[in-house]
């Protein structure tokens, strides 16, 4: 069965030969012209099905259905250099392409930059058979000179790696991956989580850059206090209803923000008190769930919270209408900026009733906006967004002794370097001890 799928840059065609997934471009051409040839791809697959035609032993099958059944007698003679001969740009737009649906959309936008850094250093038409170390040595030193960390640099030469060991499989590339032995700079250790009043002090001193602030405030946590303050706050300034229950719900299970936009309503269980949280990224190629207990402060705002739900089936989302929103305002049509007509019957000419919207789950750029409008002129504009409050949940469930397999399960923690980071007492408990020691 072929399929298409339309981007910028034109359309691609994807099909299963064998249980694999393949995708090649077709370009900027028309719609009619791209179903003709997915639904020709469908007859040749068919007829490799039936036995009727047969790939010859030197051609990959998208080369076999790109040409028709019938690839160039030069793309079968030296079939190893014609793998060799593709390039950087369609690497990357075969591999997103075909990843598309096996990745959360923010790992395929990550990867996405990724590419753009790699194809800045190394040309839009750079042809993947002339990689060498020498030249991703060259990417590593030039995004090191920019000020990029180590890590960050690191993760792009990984991703490029997936993509090439990836297109020895797909006929885009030949040989083994020709990055052992990059030299990187030394990486930098986290800071260890800490208080507000502890950032503040260390700010206080002088001396630190922007982004060495920026990195403390992403190391904050609340206390217990600090953190109910701050929830009655986001319950005053909140704009739309979902947000404190949302804010709430990340707070007491200490849930990942795409966690938060993947909950069910069917996923919170009142009378077991716990939630299911649906994870993407702890076991690879598969999709695993997590069971956090819900605390009594929870399970009352999220009944609160259903009371007036708008529908459907994930926990938070907007209602149909939402005043002054692009996508789900009573009308449409408004003009702004210099289009904007300077009397009100000619700004009304324009603007027309708006069906109701579909009840969907939020989006994450709605999500992160809205979390930063709620906070952003108050005393908590420096809390720097959801994930601080996972570092708030894991920090206070630790500094109550709670036993850390219990922690590690309802975050759903991997590594070691993960646990380490949460295993550490609030600055009071810290001095009681050495005063126990030492008086």
């Amino acid at each position: 069965m072929a399929s298409l799928q339309q981007k910028k840059s034109g359309w691609y065609c994807q099909f299963l030969f064998e249980k694999k997934r393949y995708t090649f471009a077709l370009g900027p051409v028309a719609r009619e012209e791209a179903e003709a040839k997915a639904s020709h791809v469908e007859y040749l697959l068919l007829r490799l099905r039936q036995g009727l035609l047969e790939i010859p032993p030197d051609v990959d099958v998208v080369e076999f259905v790109r040409h028709d059944g019938t690839p160039p007698a030069k793309r079968t003679v030296h079939r190893a250099a014609a793998r060799r001969s593709g390039t950087l740009v369609e690497l990357r737009d075969r591999y997103l392409a075909t990843h598309e649906g096996a990745h959360e959309k923010s790992t395929l936008y990550t990867a996405g930059i990724h590419f753009k850094h790699l194809i800045q250093t190394l040309g839009d038409d750079y042809r993947l058979s002339g990689l060498a170390q020498a030249d991703l040595q060259k990417h590593v030193d030039r995004r090191f000179s920019c000020g990029v960390s180590p890590a960050t640099v690191k993760k792009e030469i990984d991703g490029l790696r997936a993509a090439w060991n990836w297109g020895r499989t797909s006929g885009i590339v030949d040989g083994d991956w020709p990055g052992k032995g990059l030299v990187y700079g030394k990486t930098r250790q986290k800071p260890h989580f800490q208080t507000r009043d502890e950032i503040r002090r260390q700010i206080a001193c002088g001396g630190l850059s922007d982004e060495q602030i920026e990195e403390l405030w992403e190391s904050l946590y609340l206390t217990s206090d600090e953190l109910a303050s701050f929830l009655e706050y986001v319950k005053s300034a909140a704009r739309h209803p979902w947000i404190y229950p949302m804010v709430c719900f990340a707070a007491h299970t200490g849930a990942r923000r795409s966690e938060l936009l993947r909950v069910r309503i069917a996923d919170v269980d009142f009378t077991g008190r716990a939630a299911i949280l649906r994870e993407r990224k702890r076991v690879r190629g598969r999709q695993t769930t997590r069971r956090v207990p819900l605390s009594s402060f929870l399970a009352d705002v999220l009944r609160a919270w259903l009371g007036e739900h708008p529908g459907g089936v994930h926990l938070f989302c907007h209602s149909r209408f939402v005043a002054r929103s692009r996508k789900r305002s009573l009308t449409t049509g408004h003009k702004n900026g210099k289009a904007r007509p300077t009397s009100l019957k000619e700004r009304l000419a324009s603007v027309t009733g708006r069906e109701a919207a579909a009840i969907a789950p939020l989006t994450v750029n709605e999500a992160s906006d809205h979390f930063a409008r709620t906070i952003k002129d108050g005393e908590w504009s420096v809390v720097p967004g959801w994930h601080a409050l996972r570092h708030s949940f894991a920090s206070i469930c630790a500094s109550k002794g709670v036993d850390q397999r219990l922690v590690n399960a309802w975050m759903g923690h991997q590594t070691l370097e993960q646990q380490q980071r949460y295993q550490h007492l609030f600055p009071q408990q810290q001095q009681d001890a050495i005063r126990s020691a030492f008086g």
